[in-house]
């Protein structure tokens, strides 16, 4: 499945060759019968470094669109349906989220085949980040606190939206697990509707090292996540996931976009997965005390308090909820690694490297650090 000539961002902060193909120009052609915006001349601009799906910014006749292109396995036009309402949810409440374009019957996603397609509007704003990776640290104090503050305006937006939880686990942000009195038990049920994911653990002893690495933190939170009210979130709030404007000399968020890890979790899941996306720099561990942001962790919880005051046991629970937040995911990566694309070489990474490290790069003395700044937020 892999396509040697397109290079796109690996695991291990490298170049990888694609395992899904660069969109191109007869793919575009093909779509002109479902999109009006395709119509006329297409040109390709660009095609993204992003590892997880294809996609491109492509000019024709009426201007500028961005395409992204999913495997059917990965995204169905009902999932990426649910996808598309919570941003037309947060664009009607009046948040500046990225325009999904329709085609002409009316649909926010067509699928061709294998693939399912979705069509953007160009977001306003400047992609300061465009190729930079998942775990790429923020560089400015001042964005990080304008991220916050921009993220505590989409929980204000997102209060009222009430929809069911994602139809795929695959590439998806849950907290199912970690809310529950018994992750192992739930993990446990639903392994035969995952099947990749089952084939992955069932080489694993995965019941030890989940007990020993992870569950010490879940056992830290108590019930306390479990009385969190569900709220739809962002579920990957990366810098990169922002267009930017300056105004003067504060950097202010134009365009929020890519919504694929969206689903109903919490506003301090979003808000811890902020932080572990923007202040630590996971690829690059072995820099030590160098890898870690605790200014940009700090200036992400104050913008979000000048819009949305958290109460110092809340702040202690975003604190605890950290080394965790990850949990499901991380498990989300294997399944699609796994099951999807057949590299069991990065599913070892998203299962060792990501799930089990994490949690245990926080019980190391940097990570107590981070823990203990962010309690003191409070």
């Amino acid at each position: 499945m892999s396509v040697s000539s397109h290079r796109v961002q690996g695991l291990n902060n490298d170049s990888v060759a694609a395992d899904w193909p660069p969109i191109t120009a007869a793919e575009l052609a093909g779509l002109q019968a479902d999109y009006p915006q395709l119509a006329g001349n297409c040109r390709l601009l660009w095609h993204s470094p992003r590892p997880l799906s294809a996609a491109a910014i492509v000019e024709a006749a009426a201007g500028r669109v961005f395409i992204k292109r999913h495997h059917q396995r990965v995204r169905s036009v009902q999932t990426l349906g649910e996808e598309h309402r919570f941003i037309a949810h947060l664009g009607a409440q009046g948040l500046p989220v990225v325009r999904v374009l329709h085609d002409a019957h009316g649909a926010s996603a067509v699928a061709h085949g294998e693939w399912t397609y979705e069509l953007h509007a160009l977001g306003e704003g400047h992609d300061v980040y465009r190729d930079a990776h998942s775990w790429t640290l923020v560089g400015d104090v001042a964005q990080a606190r304008e991220a916050g503050r921009m993220l505590a305006r989409l929980h204000q937006a997102a209060a009222g939206y009430d929809a069911p939880q994602r139809t795929t686990h695959i590439l998806v942000a849950r907290d199912a697990l970690i809310r529950s009195a018994d992750p192992l038990a739930l993990l446990a049920a639903s392994l035969p509707a995952r099947p990749g994911l089952a084939r992955y653990l069932a080489r694993q002893p995965w019941q030890q090292q989940l007990q020993r690495t992870v569950l010490p933190w879940h056992a830290a939170l108590g019930t306390r996540l479990q009385a969190e009210p569900t709220l739809w979130a962002h579920n990957d709030w990366h810098v990169s996931n922002l267009l930017w404007r300056q105004d003067g000399a504060v950097p202010q968020v134009q365009t929020v976009f890519d919504f694929g890890l969206a689903s109903p979790t919490s506003a301090l899941f979003d808000l811890a997965t902020a932080i572990e996306r923007n202040a630590i720099a996971w690829l690059e561990l072995e820099r030590g005390d160098q890898a870690v942001r605790t200014d940009i962790a700090l200036a992400l919880v104050e913008g979000y308090q000048q819009v949305l005051p958290l109460a110092p046991e809340r702040v202690a629970l975003l604190a605890d909820l950290l080394p965790v937040v990850h949990f499901d995911f991380a498990l989300s990566e294997v399944e699609y690694f796994e099951g999807v694309t057949g590299s069991t070489a990065n599913a070892d990474v998203a299962y060792h490297t990501f799930l089990l490290g994490h949690a245990q790069w926080f019980a190391g003395e940097i990570g107590q650090r981070l823990l203990a700044a962010l309690r003191g937020a409070g």
